[in-house]
């Protein structure tokens, strides 16, 4: 049971771990702050939030639990204004989808009290932003991956995976720049690629009208595509290396398709779909590794 969660940054994903922290009975209050005091205000009516801070200090005062739920570029800036009230006693998260990033931003600016963050990303979401869509059930059966560091508090880390799986996730952990090159692959490019066909239809005089033909399968492949587009932009150039590379990888998988169709080789192309469609269907989401990859 922590006594005061603070809670920096009130949208979706903070707001929704204050929600699940209350209805876990883990929590007695949760203080507060955003940056526009309006959804600081609409938190706390909402039953979010018990207490509106007027700042991430503040937000920070009294609180043995604190997660940062920022864009990914505001964190060091959001460290930097709570960093003289963090103790070693002080569990502080954070749940940005880049962690190299994240981690040297906390460096900078937490220094010796770094021991005390330790690095989440949860892996759930939506595609609509804001405390009023804010679920305690948003992490409940997720996988959430931790990255700490050389630096990192064991007792802070070992509370960090019992928080999460108090809120019924799979916890696992891995170094910050595997998790980033691994999400490239698995989360940044589709996003990445969803944006772009979207770009591509509607750039076309005809865009309009392929839209109101388009079905199920057009629904699906391009739904991330209405993720917030600040926040992408933010994850996108956090991780371009990563995501340049395997923006680089695809774009070879695609010209071996291109060519297959082009010089009208079926069975090529039947064999690279089939090795898709066969890996696809016996693919299950938070499913461990059972083998090396070939």
């Amino acid at each position: 049971m922590f006594e005061q969660l603070g809670l920096i940054g009130c949208g979706l994903m903070g707001g929704s771990f204050a929600l699940a922290l209350k209805k876990a009975g883990l929590v007695k209050r949760v203080v507060g702050y955003s940056k526009s005091p309006s959804t600081t205000d609409r938190a706390r009516q909402l039953g979010v939030i018990d207490v509106e801070a007027p700042s991430a200090l503040l937000a920070v005062a009294g609180a043995d639990i604190v997660l940062v739920a920022v864009p990914v570029a505001a964190t060091e800036a959001t460290l930097k204004a709570i960093k003289h009230l963090v103790t070693p006693q002080m569990l502080i998260m954070d749940v940005g989808s880049t962690k190299a990033d994240v981690v040297q931003a906390a460096r900078r600016s937490l220094r010796d009290q770094v021991g005390s963050f330790v690095p989440a990303h949860p892996i759930t979401g939506r595609e609509v932003s804001g405390v009023e869509h804010a679920d305690a059930e948003l992490y409940y059966g997720r996988q959430v991956i931790l990255t700490p560091t050389e630096r990192t508090l064991t007792a802070q880390l070992l509370r960090a995976q019992e928080v999460w799986q108090a809120l019924g996730c799979r916890v696992s952990t891995m170094s910050p720049e595997s998790h980033d090159g691994a999400f490239a692959a698995v989360s940044h490019l589709p996003h990445l690629l969803a944006f772009a066909m979207m770009n591509s239809l509607t750039g076309q005089p005809e865009g309009d009208e392929f839209l109101s033909l388009a079905g199920p399968g057009f629904r699906d492949f391009t739904r991330i595509a209405a993720g917030e587009p600040k926040m992408w932009r933010d994850i996108m150039l956090a991780n371009r290396e990563e995501l340049l590379a395997q923006s680089k990888l695809f774009q070879q998988t695609l010209a071996q398709f291109e060519q297959a169709i082009s010089t009208g080789n079926s069975q090529a192309l039947e064999d690279m779909l089939t090795l898709a469609s066969e890996t696809r269907a016996h693919w299950r989401m938070g499913a461990q590794r059972t083998s090396k990859p070939r």
